[in-house]
């Protein structure tokens, strides 16, 4: 279950796109990207768009199996070349992408890498490529971000709704290595609306982790060892180690040091 609709996300993977190509207009693209270690602009806008692409041809196929990602995961390419030209394919395979989406429709049967198995699943994770991204093209540039509250939190909660998934963890022994008594983490979203579910509890006292969505109402931070609040995007770019890109940062409350032991245990998947 997701909180955007198929029709806003593939809304918003075109408006993502519109904000980053307009973001790093003139921009030199062998600047490297502090929070992609290693990538320059080009090779971050070349990755964007190889995921839009590799998305659209899942959904536009129907997939029923896996689809080679070497477009996504091979961002070489000519830093030297016209920055408007990759600037124009990306807007391309978003709108590209965006059609796939409504023409499949969210009920249509297709591959995806985690449970879901519908072209939802496809544009709420590149809705979140696309979000992610373009802050890290903004602090490549030192530009401003901002991100709008329902998609922020829709983002967050895909990312802890991965967290009950074995794929995310290194190994089921380093899954494991998490889980102990007191183990407690809360999340509390400080700009969710009253009475909306903005808030998390995960559970590392059990057999496996256990992650329950909540209004703040229900839980209380010092019901938790660790507590990390703030803002739906605060957290969301907290959780992807973005968090230097925004002023209004996250604050953690407790055991810090179960906090950035659990964040990176679930962090896996990303470094893959």
């Amino acid at each position: 279950m997701t909180d955007l609709t198929l029709d806003r996300y593939a809304a918003e993977i075109i408006a993502q796109t519109e904000q980053l190509t307009a973001s790093v207009k003139g921009a030199d693209l062998a600047a490297p990207v502090p929070t992609c270690a290693g990538w320059s602009l080009g090779d971050l806008l070349r990755h964007v768009g190889g995921a839009h692409r590799w998305a659209e041809e899942i959904v536009r196929t129907r997939a029923t199996g896996p689809v080679p990602d070497d477009r996504v995961n091979d961002v070489s390419g000519d830093d030297r070349a016209d920055a408007a030209a990759l600037g124009a394919w990306l807007t391309e395979g978003a709108a590209l992408f965006a059609g796939a989406l409504r023409e499949a429709g969210p009920h249509a049967r297709v591959w995806t890498v985690a449970p879901g198995g519908t072209p939802v699943f496809w544009a709420r994770r590149m809705t979140v490529e696309s979000v992610v991204h373009r802050a890290d093209a903004v602090g490549a540039v030192d530009g401003t971000y901002a991100l709008d509250h329902d998609v922020a939190l829709d983002a967050l909660a895909e990312w802890l709704g991965f967290l009950e998934l074995p794929q995310v963890y290194e190994s089921v022994e380093a899954m494991r290595a998490l889980l102990g008594p007191g183990r407690t983490i809360h999340f509390h979203v400080t700009d969710a609306a009253p009475g909306a579910e903005g808030d998390w509890r995960i559970d590392l006292t059990g057999e496996a982790p256990a992650v329950r969505r909540s209004t703040a109402a229900d839980r209380t931070p010092e019901e938790a060892a660790a507590t990390a609040r703030g803002s739906a995007a605060a957290l969301l770019l907290l959780m992807y180690r973005r968090d230097s890109l925004l002023e209004d940062k996250a604050e953690i409350v407790g055991d810090r040091e179960l906090f950035d032991e659990w964040r990176e245990g679930v962090s896996a998947w990303l470094r893959r």
